[in-house]
This record gives C-alpha cells, structure tokens and sequence, in this order.
C-alpha cells in the first residue's frame, strides 16, 4: 500500500482516515475522466491497498453505462491477505468520496443450504459477522457516517425487489440467501459448516461483509449478489477443486453481468 501523502511530506500512519481518503480522492480525481474509459492500478493511487490475489487485476474502472457513471474493483483485497478491516473497507470509503451512492457486491460462496447447487445465483438479504473484526473499530469519524449505524437493512430492500423482478424477465434463477463471513484463507471445518448452517446462513465466503458496513457508515445503499461456486454439505463433504471453482465462477459470470447491467439501466 502506497504510505506516502500526494505530496510526499507526511506518512500514512499521521494522517486520520478522512484525511487518506482525501489524497485518494483528489489524485483520481486529477486523471480520470468519465467520458471514456478509464483504469487506474491500484498501486497509483495513494494509500490504496493492492491485491495478492492471483488473477486479480488490481484496478479501479471508470466509466459509464448508459447515462450512468461508474466505478468498478477489477480485483479487490481481503482480510486474510494481511490487511487490516479499515484497509479492506477503503476503497468503498473511496468511491463514496467520489459520489458514489449504490454499491454492488458480487463474490463467490459456498454453498451450506442443501437446496443450492453450484452455479446458483443468490441475492443476500442479511449477513452474520464471523470474522471476528470490524472496519467500524476505533473512534469514530462523523464525515464518514454515525458512532452506530443501524443495520435493520443493511441490503437495500427495493433494490431486492427490483433485481428479483429483472431476474425474472430475463429468465435467471435467483434465489435470496443470508451470507456467513469467516476469516479465510482456509476452508472451514465439517463443524464449522454445521455451526454456520444451524445459524440460520445459506452460504458462506471470506469476504462482503466489510465493504458492506463501510457502505452502510457512509449512508450508501447496497446490493449484493453471490455464485455459488460449490457445495459445503459438511455430511457430504469433499476436497474443495480450486479448478472447479473457478471455472463455475466464469461460467456463471455472462448471467451475473447480465443481471447487473439490467439493474444498473433501471436505477
């Protein structure tokens, strides 16, 4: 992560979160434009955290569809890279910075209810925080959002009702599912399946959670979507196949972009 200001006078460690988010903003700011196509490394924008996942670009995307600005991860960061909860959440704090008021989510999950098969779409209506961690830690910081922010809906219930309506007219199964957030990297436990399941969770992955309460702070509305990659059935439970995996994500992928541009042209 870049630990220099804009400028090159003060570390990252003296400055206050706002204050990071700031340097970010203006340097984008400087050199993008949403007339055209724009990406920007991650590793060229101050203070902003790169990712080690393989095949993770590592970009922000500016541009538009439609009428609509907008700015996409190419790749995001994940707690168990390394990163503290505030860096995983600073590039929602970002795109807020830079007027973004909707956030979409999409990433891939197993699947702890017996129904799903992999491929499945599902659309998260609530969330259970296992990970132990929070990116609201710490003294709170009023131009980011409110000391507690309520999280009766921390998914945007028209938002819900208008894609499970898009869905239907183009034919794509979606089904609604509460999302399970653990630390990673390693896959859980036959217990830990059964523990998450007996929850009340759906599914279950290592990341969402924190760009989504950082959403939420910052009074954006959000949407989440996950592909089930595979099945976490603790009583038929076999060696993940990361080959597998990730060929289910891509072939789910045409259906997810589909699904999302529709949404985003009925905003």
């Amino acid at each position: 992560m870049n630990s220099t200001t804009a400028a090159g006078t003060q570390t990252a460690q003296s400055l206050s979160e706002s204050q990071m988010i700031a340097e970010a903003v203006a340097s984008l700011r400087q050199r993008t434009s949403l007339e055209a196509e724009v990406a920007v490394p991650y590793e060229e924008i101050p203070h902003f955290p790169a990712s080690t996942v393989e095949g993770h670009a590592g970009e922000l995307v500016f541009g538009r569809l439609g009428k609509k600005p907008l700015v996409a991860m190419k790749g995001r960061v994940h707690y168990y890279e390394g990163y503290t909860m505030k860096q995983v959440a600073f590039p929602v704090r970002v795109m807020r910075g830079l007027g973004a008021q909707t956030l979409i989510i999409s990433n891939a999950v197993g699947g702890l209810n017996p129904f799903l098969r992999p491929g499945d779409l599902v659309l998260v209506d609530d969330h259970i925080n296992l990970m132990g961690d929070n990116p609201l830690l710490g003294p709170n910081d009023d131009q980011l959002g409110p000391r507690y922010p309520d999280m009766c809906e921390p998914y945007d219930k028209q938002y819900m009702e208008l894609i499970e309506r898009l869905a239907r007219e183009e034919r794509i199964p979606l089904t609604r599912g509460v999302f399970i957030g653990f630390t990673g990297p390693n896959l859980e436990t036959r217990a830990e399946y059964r523990m998450a399941r007996g929850m009340g969770a759906d599914v279950v992955g290592m990341s969402l959670i924190p760009e989504n309460l950082a959403a939420v702070h910052g009074s954006m509305k959000c949407l989440a979507l996950s592909v089930v990659t595979d099945a976490c059935l603790p009583d038929a439970l076999k060696p993940a196949n990361i080959e597998e995996i990730l060929r289910t994500a891509a072939e789910s992928e045409p259906l997810l972009t589909r699904l999302v541009s529709r949404f985003i042209e009925e905003l």
